[in-house]
């Protein structure tokens, strides 16, 4: 018994291990490496896939020259606007989705008839409607946000324990302090779920546009240099797009644990 019990506790100490902040970092210099060594030895044609090396040389240039942080500001732009727009829109709709249960009942079916259409087949319409400018990525960016948004802040209220709003209206919590206190921090897991789900989203949608419709943005460098083949400098704009990825979803992760502690 007590041998069993010893057991237990070194395995559940193991999973309790913590992971070295550097962990993540070995596997991205890993690939790297690789990479690196299998484009010298051309393993790979340096057409279809430059070298690292290759592709920070070419980013330095195109930083050196300007031409980058135009790019980037623009899609930092578009993408922040279309991003907050969609964020807002999706939780006030999806609360609104949750507590009311006619909207719901009216609602529900437009909104999960139209989230799988692709966003970035609306555009020609959107841009019909909207004009040429900015005011359709904007658009097209809010759009792909408001629909995961919607739904999992919908969900997130709706798997909300009835037994805590019970204990609060028990102990005298009005309508709003409840929603408030109980329901809103309950849901903001399924939101944050929603909110990272979107922000993958929102870079595909950006890239997509900025092919369509635009003259500056890393979808509109990544294509323009696609089409000159220049790979080295068409793999900057991916890897762009990686790295800002990278850094919104450790935004609103670190956002998370943030606003919830107990999580």
């Amino acid at each position: 018994m007590s041998s069993s019990k010893h057991t237990i506790r070194n395995r559940v100490s193991f999973m309790e291990q913590q992971i070295p902040a550097y962990a993540p970092i070995l596997g991205i210099l890993g690939i790297l490496i690789v990479w690196e060594v299998a484009c010298r030895l051309e393993i790979v044609p340096p057409l279809f896939l430059p070298a690292p090396s290759l592709i920070l040389s070419a980013g330095w240039e195109m930083l050196s020259s300007g031409e980058l942080h135009q790019n980037i500001l623009a899609s930092l732009y578009r993408i922040a606007v279309g991003y907050a727009i969609g964020a807002v829109c999706g939780i006030v709709f999806g609360l609104i989705l949750g507590f009311s249960r006619w909207v719901d009942a009216i609602l529900s079916p437009i909104v999960y008839s139209i989230y799988p259409i692709p966003k970035i087949a609306l555009l020609p319409l959107i841009i019909l409607w909207l004009g040429i400018g900015e005011t359709p990525k904007f658009t097209m960016i809010a759009l792909g946000v408001f629909f995961p948004v919607v739904i999992n802040t919908f969900s997130g209220v709706k798997n909300v324990d009835p037994i805590w709003i019970k204990a609060a209206v028990t102990f005298g919590s009005s309508h709003f302090s409840v929603i408030r206190k109980v329901i809103l921090p309950g849901a903001l897991p399924m939101i944050f779920a929603g909110l990272k789900l979107a922000a993958g989203t929102s870079l595909l949608l950006l890239v997509a546009a900025e092919m369509i419709a635009a003259q500056q943005g890393v979808g509109s460098m990544i294509l323009h240099y696609g089409n000159l083949m220049i790979t080295t400098k068409l793999m900057v704009g991916v890897l762009i797009l990686s790295i800002l990825g990278l850094l919104f979803n450790r935004g609103l992760g670190w956002l998370e644990r943030k606003l919830l502690p107990w999580k």
